[in-house]
């Protein structure tokens, strides 16, 4: 492995959803956008919903993370995540479709509605819908 690089190892409940060297990580954590070089002091975050770019030597791979936790070592990043998704798996229409029923939700005025989830749920949709737009 070259100097500036790290491992990176993603997993998801399903699957190994990634793992490799890469030289620098963006990710967003519940605190905000982070960016992460080898030799970056230890720590643990909360992962929020949002595009995880993975820089590799050969061009950047991006993935839509839905929750979870990242630990970063000085040498090593593992990515749990609730939620990875490449873009070729995001189904467009149905992530639109989620957008409407979650803006619907919070504009309403219903009684009993879950705010929390519903924001949650318009996150995520509105990650799905900015990723695929990007490809």
């Amino acid at each position: 492995m070259a100097d500036n690089l790290m491992t990176l190892k993603i997993i998801s409940p399903d699957r190994i959803f990634y793992e490799g060297a890469t030289s620098f990580v963006e990710m967003v954590t519940s605190e905000g956008e982070i960016g992460v070089y080898k030799n970056h002091i230890p720590m643990t975050n909360i992962l929020a919903p949002g595009i995880i770019k993975i820089h590799e030597e050969d061009g950047v791979k991006e993935a839509a993370i839905h929750a979870g936790f990242v630990e970063i070592l000085p040498d090593n990043i593992v990515v749990m995540a609730e939620i990875a998704e490449w873009p070729d798996e995001i189904d467009i229409n149905r992530a639109k479709e989620a957008k409407i029923r979650a803006e619907r939700r919070l504009g309403g005025e219903h009684a009993g509605i879950d705010i929390m989830r519903a924001e949650i749920a318009l996150k995520k949709s509105l990650t799905r819908i900015e990723l695929t737009e990007r490809k």
